[in-house]
């Protein structure tokens, strides 16, 4: 292991002594856990006070990223979020998912942080084992959230490096999934892309596909029996609001029309609190099948990614009005006869035409890819 701890070291979780250190650190903060706490505790609760009597109830306790993810993430983190920001949380799936086996959870990409953390909730309640999960280093916005993301089974992905050690890292980055899940047997989570979805189209792009393979070809063996060992699990996160719709396609808009979106610092961390403390109405969580069979290339693994994802994604009735309204249809109608859809346009009705066309696509594409693999 200590040959791992050196290679990988400066990206992986914290294990054994490194995570003791790491954890007396996060105690002795209690200004930046009380910052944090204000993250999801509502508005006008003592959120440091709940947060800091909960820690000391369960810290002796902790001695894992294992236990600080079921006793602090699951214990107070995830709940807290739900019963905050959202109408209901489900899950689908789960009896795909061998308790004694490992695997590379492949899933959308809408949140910046909660894509993961919900996801390892719905493991954590249908009692499967949780994953570790990688982070962009673009939200270590200081020292304790590099700390926190750590302590939480994070694996950071660094992202600003010239060109050839940034192809270095991401086959050293791809080595430890494929080493962590196929010889220590713990699962892993990674986003289907880089950046989050912001238009609804969730594909998965083979660069990750072929980065793992690509990590491991001098090993002799073969793509095929690869993809079969990693056991990807296809996993569709819906949210049936996204409290990123507009400042994400307000961005995208940008882009398209300028040709960059040059963001501002702290950017995303302010879009990942916004997730986190936003309204998110419904939420579900699909797993899919485990990927076996015979796969000749990349695009051949991200397009059964793909499959299943489009046909799992739990459509709500936000994402059925926006297609029918854009598409001037009433073919779902009976999905959202119940939905306020005045008030639904009403809250995109300040935008300009583009964004806010932009914005209602995001709502609709998930229904479109349905469709197409239902055709």
């Amino acid at each position: 292991m200590k040959d791992r701890d050196v290679k990988y070291g400066d990206i992986t979780p914290f294990f054994g002594e490194d995570f003791e250190k790491a954890f007396a650190r996060f105690l002795s903060q209690t200004d930046k856990i009380a910052s944090f706490a204000n993250s999801f505790v509502p508005e006008g609760e003592d959120g440091k006070k709940i947060l800091i009597n909960y820690i000391n109830s369960v810290k002796d306790k902790v001695h894992s990223y294992t236990d600080f993810q079921s006793l602090l993430a699951m214990g107070i983190f995830s709940p807290a979020v739900l019963s905050n920001t959202s109408d209901g949380f489900t899950t689908s799936g789960a009896e795909n998912i061998d308790p004694d086996k490992a695997y590379l959870y492949v899933s959308t990409h809408r949140d910046i942080v909660l894509d993961c953390t919900l996801m390892d909730y719905a493991l954590f309640l249908n009692k499967k084992p949780m994953c570790q999960m990688a982070f962009g280093d673009n939200l270590i916005a200081n020292p304790f959230i590099g700390d926190l993301l750590r302590l939480n089974g994070g694996i950071i992905v660094k992202r600003n490096l010239p060109m050839r050690e940034k192809y270095l890292e991401t086959i050293r980055l791809s080595e430890y999934f494929v080493d962590t899940i196929i010889e220590d047997n713990y699962s892993i989570w990674v986003a289907q892309k880089s950046g989050r979805s912001k238009d609804g189209i969730d594909d998965t792009h083979p660069a990750i596909i072929k980065m793992l393979y690509l990590s491991k070809k001098g090993t002799g063996i073969s793509f095929n029996e690869l993809i079969n060992r990693l056991r990807i699990v296809p996993t569709a996160i819906s949210y049936q609001y996204n409290p990123n719709d507009i400042n994400m396609s307000r961005e995208e808009v940008k882009t398209i029309r300028e040709g960059h979106y040059d963001k501002r610092k702290y950017e995303d961390t302010i879009s990942m609190m916004k997730g986190i403390r936003g309204y998110k109405g419904k939420i579900h969580v699909s797993f899919g099948k485990p990927l076996e069979g015979d796969f000749e290339r990349p695009e051949d693994v991200a397009r059964e990614i793909d499959r299943q994802i489009h046909l799992n994604y739990k459509l709500w009735d936000t994402n059925y009005f926006a297609y029918d309204y854009l598409e001037s249809s009433s073919r779902f109608k009976d999905e959202y006869k119940d939905f306020d859809t005045e008030r639904f346009l009403s809250l995109f009705a300040h935008l300009h035409d583009d964004v806010r066309t932009f914005v209602l696509n995001s709502y609709a594409n998930p229904v479109r890819e349905a469709l197409k693999e239902k055709e």
